[in-house]
This record gives C-alpha cells, sequence and structure tokens, in this order.
C-alpha cells in the first residue's frame, strides 16, 4: 500500500492535516471574565495531584513535578473563589488514608484533579472514590492530559462529574462560576452527564487561549516550591538539572509542525501561540528575585517554532542580564543556524537535545512527516559540539512500513553523527495522531499488547514482515549501550553530566539491558532471572 495514498485523504491543500485542524476550530480572543460582585456564593476549591505510587512504586519511573497547571488555573480563579488550597499527594507521598482526613478537614465545595499520563490514570478513579466517600455533593473535575486525551474513557468513572478537555484555565473558572450562580456552563471544553438520563454531554474541545501574556503569574504560594526543585530528582538523565534551585518554564503553546506520532497539535493545538519576549523574561526575574532561581528548564511543546521570536527571547535575556543555565530537551534541528546555537550558548544553554527521528530519508519525508536535512543535521551537531555544548538527539525505531534496513539506517545515522548521547524509542501509534491512523490502515498494529483506549502502551506495539517487536527492544538496548558507551571517554563525559560516577551509571547499563531481556521474558513466559542477568552482564563485557 502506497503510504502517500493513504496520508492523502489527511492532508489540505496547504499542506496541515485536516484532522488537527478540525480539533483546533477557534482560539480564545479574550479572557473569560466573571464580575466578582456577581457571585452570589463563593465555593471553596481544591486541587489534588494522586500519588502515583498507590499503582506504581517505581521511584525512577515517576517523579515529583511541580503542579504547574494547578498553579496556573488556581492564579486565574483566585478572584471568584472562598479559597483556594493545593494538596500534591504524590510529592508527600500521602496513603489513601491521610488524603481523605485532609479532604474532610479542608470541606472544599470542588475538587479538581490532575493526571499526567494515562499509565497512571487508575489513580483518578482511587482519588474520586475517596472525595465521595467524604460528601457525594463535592463536585469532582479531571483534567491533564490523561484527560485530553480520552475524555470518554474517563467519564467510565461514576464518581467523577466533570472533565476538561483542553487548556482548563478559563473552562475551569466558567465551571466554578456556574456553581456560584454567576454564569452558565461553559459551552465548549467539558464532559459531563446529562442530569437524570446518565448520557454523556461531550462539548468537544476548549477554546485554546491566543493571548498567552494574559494569563498571571502562576500560584506558586499555594504549594512548598521551592521544595520541588531545591535537590536533584531520583531519577537519572542526561537532562538534569546541576544548579538549584531551578524551575521549568512555558513560554508558548502548540506546534504547526506535522510530525505524524505526536500528540501535542490535539492536545494543545497546531496553532503556535507564545508569549512576547519581555513577558517571559518579566516571569524569569520574579522567580529569581522571589525564589532564587539559578537554572531554568523551558518546557514548551517547541521553543523554536518561530525563529524570529525564539531569538528575540534570547537577546532579551542577554539584555536584561537574566542569562542563567537553561536547557530545553527536544530542539526541531531544522530550526537551527549558527547565529541561533551562538544567541541560546551567549542567554545560558547547557546541553542540546535535538529531534532527529529517523535516519532513513523515505522514513522521514512519507511517515514522520517531517523536514530534515540530514547534511544539515550534520553541520550543527558539529557546530554545537565545537561551542562546547553536549550534544544528545531522539532517534525512533520501528514506524509502520518501516523495513529492518530502514532501522539499521537510522542506527547508523545516530553514530555518523559523532553525538554526546543518543536516546533510541520504539514507536508508540499514539491515539489522535496520524501515525495511529496509518498503523491502523495498514494493519500493523499488534492486538493482543495494544490497548485502544490508552495513550502510552508498554510492550510491542507494531508488527511487521521484516521484524519483530522483540528483535526491537533487543536492538535498542544493545545498540542504545554501544553508541553511548563503548568509548570510555564518551562514558566519562555522559556520567559527569547526569552528575554520576562511571560505576553508577554502568549499573544503570546493565539495569536497562536485564529490563529489556525481562519485557522478552515476560512475552515468552519465561522466568530464569538468572539467564536474564547474566545476558546481562555478557553485553556489558563484549
Amino acid at each position: 500500500m502506497d503510504i502517500k495514498e493513504i496520508h492523502k485523504g489527511l492532508i489540505d491543500s496547504q499542506g496541515r492535516r485536516k484532522y488537527f485542524r478540525e480539533l483546533n476550530p477557534k482560539l480564545l480572543e479574550k479572557p473569560i471574565n466573571i464580575a466578582v460582585n456577581s457571585i452570589k456564593n463563593k465555593k471553596k476549591i481544591l486541587f489534588i495531584v494522586p500519588n502515583f505510587r498507590w499503582i506504581d512504586e517505581d521511584v525512577n519511573a515517576i517523579w515529583d513535578m511541580v503542579p504547574w497547571n494547578l498553579c496556573q488555573i488556581a492564579a486565574v480563579i483566585e478572584d471568584i473563589s472562598k479559597e483556594v488550597k493545593i494538596i500534591d499527594a504524590h510529592k508527600k507521598n500521602l496513603s489513601e488514608k491521610e488524603l481523605a482526613n485532609q479532604i474532610a478537614e479542608y470541606k472544599p465545595d470542588i475538587v479538581g484533579l490532575t493526571v499526567l499520563m494515562d499509565q497512571y490514570a487508575e489513580v483518578a478513579p482511587i482519588t474520586t472514590k475517596i472525595i465521595k466517600n467524604i460528601s457525594k455533593n463535592i463536585i469532582t473535575v479531571l483534567g491533564g492530559v490523561y484527560a485530553m486525551a480520552n475524555p470518554e474513557r474517563a467519564m467510565r468513572d461514576k464518581n467523577l462529574d466533570y472533565v476538561v478537555a483542553g487548556e482548563g484555565e478559563y473552562v475551569f473558572k466558567q465551571l466554578i462560576g456556574f456553581y456560584s450562580g454567576a454564569c452558565e456552563l461553559p459551552e465548549r471544553g467539558i464532559v459531563f452527564r446529562k442530569n437524570g438520563t446518565g448520557k454523556l454531554e461531550n462539548r468537544g474541545h476548549a477554546e485554546f487561549i491566543k493571548n498567552l501574556d494574559d494569563l498571571p503569574k502562576p500560584a506558586y504560594h499555594l504549594i512548598d516550591f521551592l521544595s520541588y526543585y531545591d535537590k536533584p530528582q531520583i531519577r537519572n538523565s542526561i537532562e538534569r538539572p546541576k544548579n538549584f534551585p531551578y524551575v521549568r518554564i512555558i513560554t508558548s503553546r502548540g506546534c504547526p509542525e506535522k510530525c505524524s506520532f505526536c500528540q501535542v497539535p490535539s492536545l494543545q493545538g497546531s496553532f503556535f501561540r507564545h508569549r512576547s519576549p519581555d513577558h517571559v523574561c518579566d516571569e524569569i526575574e520574579w522567580l529569581k528575585k522571589e525564589y532564587g532561581i539559578k537554572e531554568i528548564i523551558f518546557d514548551d511543546d517547541n521553543l523554536l517554532t518561530n525563529t524570529k521570536r525564539a531569538k528575540q527571547l534570547f537577546k532579551r535575556m542577554i539584555e536584561r542580564g537574566l542569562t542563567m543555565p537553561w536547557w530545553y530537551s527536544s530542539v526541531a534541528v531544522f530550526r537551527l543556524d549558527e547565529e541561533m546555537i551562538d544567541l541560546m550558548i551567549e542567554s545560558g544553554l547547557q546541553n542540546m537535545n535535538i529531534a532527529i527521528e529517523a535516519g532513513s530519508e523515505r522514513v522521514t519525508r512519507d511517515i514522520v512527516l517531517k523536514p530534515l536535512d540530514y547534511d544539515h543535521a550534520k553541520k550543527m551537531v558539529a557546530y554545537a559540539r565545537k561551542k562546547g555544548l553536549f550534544v544528545a538527539a531522539n532517534f525512533i525505531i520501528g514506524f509502520p512500513t518501516e523495513t529492518w534496513q530502514e532501522i539499521r539506517q537510522t542506527i547508523k545515522f545516530a553514530e555518523e553523527l559523532d553525538l554526546d548521547y543518543a536516546k533510541i524509542f520504539i514507536a508508540i501509534p499514539l491515539r489522535n495522531t496520524e501515525m495511529y491512523d496509518l498503523a491502523v490502515q495498514t494493519d500493523s498494529i499488534i492486538k493482543e499488547t495494544y490497548d485502544a483506549d490508552s495513550m502510552w502502551t508498554v510492550g510491542g506495539l507494531i508488527k511487521s514482515k521484516e521484524w519483530t517487536a522483540d528483535d526491537l527492544t533487543i536492538l535498542r538496548a544493545y545498540e542504545w549501550d554501544r553508541i553511548n558507551f563503548s568509548n570510555p571517554k564518551k562514558l566519562e563525559r555522559t556520567a559527569k553530566q547526569m552528575g554520576i560516577t562511571v560505576e553508577e551509571l554502568n549499573k544503570i547499563r546493565k539495569r536497562t539491558l536485564t529490563n529489556a531481556l525481562k519485557s522478552i521474558s515476560a512475552r515468552h513466559l519465561t522466568k530464569d532471572q538468572t539467564s536474564i542477568t547474566r545476558a546481562a552482564d555478557i553485553a556489558l563485557t563484549s
């Protein structure tokens, strides 16, 4: 089957995906304004981050992250609420009983909770059950990536009253206004059950906020802000802050690129919306003064989408004396030039992680749908390394219709780039992406292991006549180890970048290879742990 023909019906005359254009029908031109004096009965609001350790005790897989989204919503609604409180049950490692006691003591009218990814979706029903056991009258609202990606699945929870589908700041504000007697229910952005019928009403995706400068600073005073950022996280990563306290900042939302595997357009919009350089710098200045921030992580979907604006931002940071160590996790290499890299370094860039994805021109052009000049990528990597940056890159293998030869081309290119570190991922056909549609249309999904209701699914997901899920698991683990750690100098440099010793890094290598073999043995019902560990040892010494 010709890939171009499959994509044909999904692309409009301007080259923009029709699917995502339909998901982004409208931008919110002006903030939702609810007159404070019109509110008859202000409500007590509680926000909760559930404890993901209730279902997953792997502290290296989940880690403490400041509930930025809840702090942002809290800042928007503080003026119309009687009182606002945030409980991060995960950060505090609260038991279900401890959380219940805190909810009962606070006596909220409305509770908003967030679940970032749907591998932890099970904690949402646990939390809503706790809430409703305290009082059936408490209104429960769920937001976050899981809710946005699959709101109707989330509403299977009978203790959940509303799902916010899309950007929640003004949707949640209007929902509070409704229960306070000041306005009607939001016309967009909510899913709920109709009174008396139990039938779901889905009012579609929320309007995307056009002017992000209208949003106030996040209400970090509602949490113990510095406790999230004043020491290293348990998770080992090359993208690990070295200067404390640090902070995560979002300067833009949405991405207009067409990468087939990415859910961002369906969640945050294909319209790129950005804060002005001075608005961002004002926040950096405030964070520096208020909390003593010494390092920045930019958490944008695509920081360099508008190259002119990106350069203006870095120049303003320099001009205003706000240079400090910063990094960003996925740089679009086709947006880079030497001037951009120089400005990024001068403003404080510490390391660069670029998004390559594939080493095959056909896969990049016809499957990934990404503009990539391989010679340009080589030049930018070489220039960045020459300037002293630690340079990493992302690669993905196992796309629908990808051949074994094309997969090997990606591995070869990862090696040819002479990176400091190569990340290799196995393709996941996420719902609401063009790659998912391609996988369905080419009958590439392994139905036995794929959960159609889930955003993230582990294990082998895509099948091919040329390779198996086990092939990909083995190739990924061993090529990741060979490319990154066969050179002792690279091994030392990576350990230094991660802030650990070479001995500690070797333990991580062994654990990674062991886990890869475990996943294979699980699929084939093999339980010889001794053999698995021995195989990992052999791989490390070969």
